[in-house]
């Protein structure tokens, strides 16, 4: 059979070198781009019609969530596996959400990746082991939990309904009557949750996620 193209999105040069003289060791695997943000990696993808991209998460310009979110919404034929240091529930649930084909750890055997790339091809889904429980919990969770619409707790909604108004921290710690170094932590926790870098990025993904409502 032909090789497997493969596009690696990833911001660390030494990573996405080390990735493809691994991959293409016995010819199975074809790396055809490279990218280094997500944005880029879009680009990429419409030009070379990859078989399988291999997404990080935290990237510049564009999350690879985001990115993986944009590449479902244009309905591109290439499958995508998020190779990620990120182990934590909210992030593994995110990319399921979206429509992930496969999720593996930085820190996995080269086997497991291998054996990943060659299981989303085939079009089947691929979950690392280790992550399966965790998202076996987090499904019943939300199954059982008819609130349970976000990542985010009660009180980081309130935070971010206020924080989409346009109020600074300070501000939004009097309306709440909670200090304004908690604030700053529910602010911290909001963005990683929902993989954002700033506060307008925080507030579109309120509105478009019917957190809050235009007037």
């Amino acid at each position: 059979m032909d090789p497997i193209k493969i596009v690696i999105a990833d911001d660390h040069c030494m990573v996405r070198e080390g990735l493809k003289q691994l991959l293409e060791l016995d010819g199975d695997i074809q790396v055809v781009g490279e990218a280094g943000d997500g944005v880029n990696c879009l680009t990429i993808i419409e030009k070379v019609n990859p078989d399988v991209v291999l997404l990080d998460i935290n990237m510049p310009e564009m999350n690879g969530l985001k990115c993986l979110e944009i590449i479902k919404e244009k309905k591109y034929k290439s499958k995508i596996l998020i190779l990620t240091i990120h182990n934590e529930i909210e992030y593994l649930w995110k990319a399921v959400q979206i429509g992930v084909d496969g999720y593996v750890l930085k820190d996995s055997e080269s086997d497991i990746l291998r054996k990943a790339i060659f299981s989303v091809y085939k079009g089947e889904k691929f979950i690392q082991s280790e992550l399966v429980p965790l998202l076996k919990q987090k499904e019943e969770s939300h199954e059982n939990n008819d609130d349970d619409d976000s990542l985010l707790t009660r009180r980081e909604t309130e935070v971010l309904k206020l924080l989409t108004e346009g109020l600074f921290n300070k501000e939004i710690a009097y309306q709440l009557s909670i200090s304004e170094k908690t604030v700053k932590n529910h602010v911290s926790n909001i963005f990683k949750k929902i993989c954002v870098s700033d506060r307008t990025q925080a507030a579109v993904y309120a509105i478009k996620n019917n957190i809050v409502e235009l007037n």
